[in-house]
Formats: C-alpha cells, structure tokens, sequence
C-alpha cells in the first residue's frame, strides 16, 4: 500500500512538472510571437486589439465562445472580455493585458475566470489589469498621460510622437463591405479618431497575417498533436460507417474521439455524407441511413488548443468500390499526388491549385465528363479551390500566390461532385444543349458520385510533411481497410 502512494506521488509530481513545462513553453512561444510583432510595429504605435464578442444562439443561451484569432495568437487567453494594449516603444510595460475581474456570483452560473496571475502565467504578460481599466487607459495614451502603471518617462517615445503628428495606432480592421454597419473595431478606430489626434489608425492585420503564416516550433507541435487526433478520429468514423448506419453515427464516433482527446470542439461544423449526399460540398444534416454500395465522404478534424488542421476521406462503406467510384476516386488522387509534387519552397498554393485542376481537366476529358480542357467546363464538376492555409483557423490568412517559405501549414484537397443539376443549371443556348447532349451519357453513368481527398501537410526544408499520413488513402488501403473491420455488436 505504501509502495502504491509513492508510486502514485511521484507520477503526479512528473504529471505536474510536464504541466508547467507545456506551460512555459506556450508563455515563451507568446513573449516570441509579440516581440517580433512589435519589431514590425516600430516604436511610434500602439497596439490594439480586443476579444470576440459572444454570440447568441437563442434567447438566453450563447454560442460556445470562440476567442478572437489574433488576439489568442498573442496572448493565449480564450476567454472573452480580454483585450492588449502592445506600446513597443515604451521602456519598460510594453505590454498591458485587461481580462475580466473575477466574480463569485457569475463565475456560480459560468464558469470560472482566470486570475491575473494565472493569465501572466499563461500568456508571459506581467502586467495585467481589469478589463474595465481598459478604455480609461487607452484614452490616457493619446491624451499623453499616464495610466496603468505607463509613466510619461516609460512612454516618452509615444507621447512624442503624438505631439509630432506621427504616431501610429494599429488596430485588426476588417475589411469594410459597402452597404454594411461598421464591425466592432472599425467602430473603435472611428471613435478614436473623433475623439483624439496626433496619429493615423492602421490595419495590423498585414502584420499578424505574416507571422501567422510561418509556425513556430511550439505551434508546430500542437498542430501536429491536433491532426493525429483528427486522424484518429477519421478511422474510427471508419470502422463504424457499414450499411444501415446513419451517417450521425459516423458523426458522433468521430467526434466522441476529438473530445476524448482532449479537443476543444471540432474545427469546422463535421461533414458526414453519403450517396448523393457526398456531392454537397457543406452537407449539414448526416441524417441518411447509408446502404450498401454508397460512398461516404468525411470531411472532420478538431480544434486542438486552438489548432486547426483538415482530412477529407471518401470511401465505400460495403468495403469495395464500383468500377464508377474507383475511376473517379483514381482522378482525385492522381490530382492530390501531382499537386503535392509542385508544394515545395518557392512555389505558391496557387501553383498547386493549378497543377491539380490539370489532373482532374485530363481525367474527365478521358471520362467523357468535359469535352474541352482549354476552359472552366470542368468547374462544373470541381467547383472549388484545391488548397488553402490551414493554422489557428482551418481557413487560415495568407495569400495563395505568396511563394511559399518551411514553416508553412497547408491542405490539398481536390474533388469530383457529379451531379444532374449542374448540366440543368447551365443556360439554355445553342453550344450548351450541343455540350448537355454530349455530357449526358457519361452523367448519368456516374451521377451522384462525390470524391475528395484531403490531407494536411507541413512545409519544412525537404519539402512537405504529410501530417495525417495514418488515415488510409489509397484504394488498395482503403479496401483492406475497409475488409478488415471488426463487425459490430448489432450485427449490422
């Protein structure tokens, strides 16, 4: 009995001590992501920026809360009512962080909150104030005062530059769609600029955008952790997708792993469809009853610690593919093969769009799905992009045509929908019923097929890193796969 104690003693102590470890190591990650930020910033700006607001889902009851990206990019804090003033020229609190006051009464309904201490820990930033010191302390810096513990010594350089008409104010703007009311921070800058002068409001998203792109080491690692979740996830949608299984089933296993795992939620809302269903791009319902000979396609993956990777797996649920789905199947991951052949240091995402739309072009000419692959015909059976950023958000910043630089965290995920109503959606002239009249035989023999092959990969110096490699992908692999489930207890 006593050998058992020290024995589970010491384990805690060694579980405790990783736990601070993973702890300083996101502080050290944070203090790093700021201090290059306000290298970029130059010592004339001050930083703004501020939490997500909640949402509502119905009359009392909020959305979950998802923290703002950029803001937890910089401070690690997900809790909302949190805010960061970054003044890089200060010389001593270049960093102040507000988050919310602790309150028994709310905390009894909501959850507790973190201490400021507990939030100097997590994000590295030592001095931490109410969140309702925030605007007082703000209107203080452009009236050149001082406040929050920022002496008019600490903010000489500032100040200055406020009396000089040069100073800076960066804030994450949005970018203004005509027709709609201001965001949140687009207000802000609005009403800071009625009130105080002396500086120009900028967008810091060009900034943040550029070091989000290339992951730390610390992200990296997490990003890696969040895809083999996802990617264990992906396999036990596998095992239990079989005929008479709702595609919910197949929903609920693969995110009962995300949150088993220790994930916050998943990614992106999980898209279960099957049959016709798979040629819907965001499929929302999962509630067909599958049967055999269809084709599931998936498309999960979890937010792990507010990493986002992506997979899409498609794959016939009675365990072998029909003549039809397998020469679709082969064009998608011929395309995704090729694709990843161009994903090297210096090229573009758009370089790797471009060489799997010529893939999958060449496979449907062969097909008979597209007469010509001069143009877009084959958009009508590929109708979106085959790649984008993947990080803090699955969708993350960055622009496709950027050559691309190690570090970098990305998907390729080409797709073939065929489906009766795109023929019927295309005008009615001459050329299209002579191309409808060609395309029809073949649409038929492989209408309501879907297909999409998608992994996440990181770039480093010898090229791309298959990330969620462990989920089958071929056909051979995915059939043996497939074979070799163990049946269930129902039978089914």
């Amino acid at each position: 009995m006593l050998a058992t104690y020290h024995l589970r003693h010491a384990l805690a102590i060694v579980l405790t001590a990783a736990s601070f470890s993973a702890a300083d190591d996101l502080s050290d990650d944070l203090t790093a992501r700021r201090a290059r930020l306000m290298e970029r910033l130059g010592a004339e700006t001050m930083l703004v920026v501020t939490s997500a607001p909640p949402r509502r889902y119905s009359l009392d009851i909020d959305y979950e809360y998802r923290q703002d990206s950029n803001l937890y990019y910089l401070t690690g804090i997900a809790q909302e009512g949190t805010s960061l003033l970054l003044l890089p020229g200060n010389t001593e609190r270049r960093e102040i962080l507000f988050v919310k006051d602790q309150d028994p009464a709310q905390e009894h309904w909501r959850g507790r909150l973190l201490t400021r201490a507990e939030a100097t820990a997590r994000s590295g930033i030592q001095t931490v104030l109410s969140s309702t010191q925030f605007d007082d302390v703000v209107a203080a810096m452009l009236s050149r005062r001082a406040a929050g513990g920022i002496t008019e010594k600490d903010a000489t350089v500032f100040f200055d530059a406020l009396g000089a008409g040069r100073a800076r104010v960066a804030l994450t703007l949005d970018t203004a769609r005509p027709g709609e009311p201001l965001t949140p921070t687009q207000e802000r800058a609005r009403q800071l600029r009625d009130r105080f002068v002396g500086f120009q409001a900028i967008d810091a998203t060009p900034l943040l955008t550029d070091l989000r792109l290339i992951k730390t080491p610390y992200e990296q690692r997490v990003l890696r952790k969040a895809t083999d979740i996802s990617a264990d996830a992906q396999i036990a949608g596998m095992r239990t997708a079989r005929p008479g299984v709702y595609e919910y089933e197949v929903k609920a296993a693969i995110e009962a792993v995300h949150r088993g795992r220790g994930a916050l939620s998943w990614a992106y809302p999980s898209i279960v469809g099957s049959g016709p269903n798979a040629t819907i791009l965001h499929y929302p319902a999962s509630d067909r009853k599958m049967t055999a000979g269809d084709l599931l396609l998936v498309d999960a993956a979890c937010n792990y610690e507010y990493m986002s990777p992506d997979i899409t797996r498609t794959y016939p649920i009675s365990g072998t593919f029909t003549n039809e789905q397998k020469a679709l199947y082969g064009i998608v991951l011929r395309a995704q093969d090729e694709a990843l052949r161009v994903a090297t240091v210096g090229r573009s995402l758009a370089d790797v769009h471009d060489k799997a739309a010529e893939v999958i072009k060449d496979g449907l000419l062969k097909l008979g799905l597209v007469t010509d692959t001069s143009g877009n015909q084959y958009r009508m059976w590929f109708t979106h992009g085959a790649t984008h950023y993947i990080g803090i958000d699955v969708h993350d910043v960055g622009d496709n045509r950027r050559p691309m630089q190690a570090g970098m965290a990305f998907v390729i995920e080409p797709g073939i929908y065929i489906r009766q109503s795109a023929l019927d959606a295309l005008p009615r002239t001459p050329e299209n019923a002579a191309l409808i009249e060609k395309l029809q035989p073949m649409v038929r023999k492989y209408e309501g097929i879907g297909v999409r092959v998608e992994d996440s990969f990181l770039l480093d110096a010898q090229g791309p890193q298959r990330l969620s490699a462990a989920v089958p992908r071929t056909i051979s692999e995915i059939e043996a796969f497939m074979r070799q489930r163990p049946s269930t207890s129902t039978g089914r």
